[in-house]
């Protein structure tokens, strides 16, 4: 207990000591020790760096989860699942969200429509681009969100940690020249006095010249032990710049290393733009399939004359469930959620049927479809 209340003790006086260090320099009555010109500019620009990596990881958030119009009070509830060290439940994209409402349109008014089917082809389109847009959002979080991360929360707190260490070794350096000054000064007061000499008692004027001498003694070996406390604190600091110096420099590596991760970010972004771009493409091909074929039943109706091509007997409407990459020429290529024709013809595999889509034919697995009255 005792010791603790010397090193209790021992600490409050080191902070008093840098308290009062500090305020003199701030009213312009204490020197300062100036930092190093290479030191100076390291720091500056590691100030530079934590600043805009704070902006631009807190941006790119922004970018990849914008605040959702579909939910309140979701961004704090993400905070509270942060914050508890769980994660968060998944929730479906914008695009996902529109998706499921065509798609829910399209089977109240009725696919067979013309405006059903075209519900049913942009819903499931937008359904692809929202999935695609929640892989870009793991894949850019995993690839420049968390490394910026990690620098703000660990070399920076490194670096701050050690830099407010630097500040109080100086305060402590520049508190020990404030007291050499006056050990010094007050000794050369001391030295420059002449001795007490007066008619006094014998004893009286002994006493005088013992106590000027102890006087004298004592300042100076207050300079030596200030002397000797200077040394020490010098020593501290330049150690402890030293320190400082090499995790400043290190924050070269650190733009190598962010430079790379958004080089990853870029490439996860155009082959998100790419993606969609696709899915666009695919569904403008549909839809213009669609309206010719609406084009020509209403022609029929009407007695146009036009002839619509027509299905084969037996054929369904199918939806496909999951995306599936032909094996060879004879079988279809199909993306989730697509609607297709499908049929069966005498003599084929149970497990099989044939599909159409876009004027392209081939086998698909029936584990695959969901068909459609």
């Amino acid at each position: 207990m005792d010791f603790n209340m010397k090193k209790l003790a021992s600490g409050a006086g080191v902070f008093f000591t840098r308290a009062v260090q500090f305020t003199e320099e701030r009213l312009g009555q204490a020197e300062r020790t100036e930092p190093d010109a290479d030191l100076e500019r390291l720091a500056g620009r590691a100030d530079v760096t934590r600043l805009w990596t704070e902006r631009i990881c807190r941006q790119t958030e922004v970018l990849l989860r914008p605040n959702p119009v579909d939910y309140t009070g979701v961004r704090m509830e993400e905070f509270l699942y942060e914050k508890l060290d769980r994660t968060a439940p998944q929730r479906p994209a914008s695009g996902q969200l529109l998706g499921r409402h065509m798609e829910d349109a399209a089977r109240s008014l009725g696919p067979e429509l013309a405006y059903g089917r075209g519900l049913l082809l942009v819903g499931a389109c937008e359904q692809r681009l929202g999935r695609a847009e929640r892989e870009f959002s793991q894949v850019s979080a995993v690839a420049l969100i968390g490394p910026l991360r990690d620098f703000l929360e660990g070399d920076w707190s490194l670096i701050t940690k050690e830099r407010r260490l630097l500040e109080n070794r100086r305060l402590d350096l520049d508190a020990c020249k404030a007291r050499l000054r006056r050990a010094q000064a007050a000794e050369s007061k001391a030295a420059t006095q002449p001795d007490f000499q007066e008619t006094r008692p014998r004893n009286y004027v002994l006493s005088a010249s013992a106590s000027g001498l102890w006087t004298q003694e004592v300042e100076k070996a207050s300079g030596l032990q200030a002397g000797d406390e200077l040394q020490r604190a010098q020593a501290e600091f330049d150690q402890q710049a030293e320190v400082t110096k090499l995790l400043l420099g290190d924050i070269s590596s650190t733009h190598v290393n962010h430079l790379r991760c958004l080089h990853e970010f870029v490439e996860a972004q155009a082959a998100y733009y790419k993606q969609c771009h696709l899915h666009m493409e695919d569904l403008q091909k549909e839809l213009a399939c669609g309206s010719a074929g609406g084009s020509g039943q209403q022609g029929e109706q009407s007695g146009g004359g036009g002839d619509p091509p027509s299905p084969p007997p037996g054929s369904r409407r199918a939806r496909v469930l999951f995306d599936y990459d032909a094996a060879d020429a004879s079988e279809l290529s199909l993306y989730a959620d697509q609607l297709i024709t499908v049929y069966t013809v005498p003599g084929m595999d149970s497990d099989w049927l044939i599909g159409e889509r876009e004027n392209h034919r081939g086998r698909v697995p029936v584990t695959y479809l969901e068909l459609l009255s």
